[in-house]
């Protein structure tokens, strides 16, 4: 997708620095972060605002909201949802800029959505890629839009998916012509369903540096009468 050079927004990602190093770790959910995962010296860790993937496998009971899955292409991105168990293929925007990121909030805002799951491209080496700069400054700003909300941003390794994501809607039989048109939505679905696959281990939250932004984050959304109902009792 041609994105517009937008004035950034000054997004961070969960780093640790060692002391006496100055290039900063990536701090992900790695598959060694169990349900008690570690703690840091940030202002905000996984630990405080762990994915709702996560959360479903550490507590049984755990009632909250759903995640959106977010395949951004040149020109196309593409939208899953994820409600309770169940994954589908939501829809395709054909969006750039300022107007991609107001139309993704509205999106979450209906689906009860309080997470975003971005597909990150990546090669086969583990390597980033041209494009990922490009995701990484979209993830950014949209960080910032969800923060307010107490929404979570996310990054997810995607290598894969775009064939992954062919060779099952051919097996759906789907034909060519809707294979054109809803391949990006099934795409950002691929990229969902791996996240739960890998209950949220190797994901990357994009941190907004503003620490009330990141105090919205720790709170978390409003509490939803749907999820709670006890709590709204009279």
């Amino acid at each position: 997708m041609a994105l517009q050079s937008l004035q950034p927004i000054s997004p961070i990602s969960l780093t640790l620095l060692p002391k006496g190093s100055t290039a900063p770790i990536l701090f992900q959910l790695s598959s060694s972060i169990r349900c008690s995962s570690v703690r840091t010296t940030l202002t905000v860790s996984l630990d405080d605002i762990p994915p709702n993937a996560l959360r479903r496998k550490c507590d049984r009971n755990w009632r909250g909201g759903f995640s959106l899955g977010v395949d951004l292409g040149m020109s196309r991105t593409g939208l899953a949802l994820s409600k309770g168990f169940s994954v589908r293929p939501l829809t395709v925007l054909e969006l750039r800029g300022q107007k991609l990121e107001l139309r993704l909030i509205d999106i979450a805002e209906k689906q009860e959505v309080d997470e975003f799951i971005i597909g990150l491209p990546k090669s086969s080496d583990g390597k980033e890629m041209p494009q990922s700069n490009k995701v990484r400054s979209v993830a950014g700003r949209l960080a910032v839009r969800a923060a307010e909300r107490g929404w979570r941003v996310y990054l997810h390794d995607e290598h894969g998916t775009s064939t992954e994501t062919m060779d099952r809607m051919i097996n759906m039989g789907l034909s060519k012509f809707a294979r054109q048109g809803s391949i990006d939505a099934y795409a950002a679905m691929m990229v969902l369903e791996r996240y739960f696959s890998f209950t949220g281990h190797g994901i990357e939250l994009v941190l907004p540096k503003q620490l009330e932004l990141q105090n919205k984050l720790r709170k978390g959304p409003t509490r939803d009468a749907d999820f709670f109902p006890e709590e709204f009792d009279v």
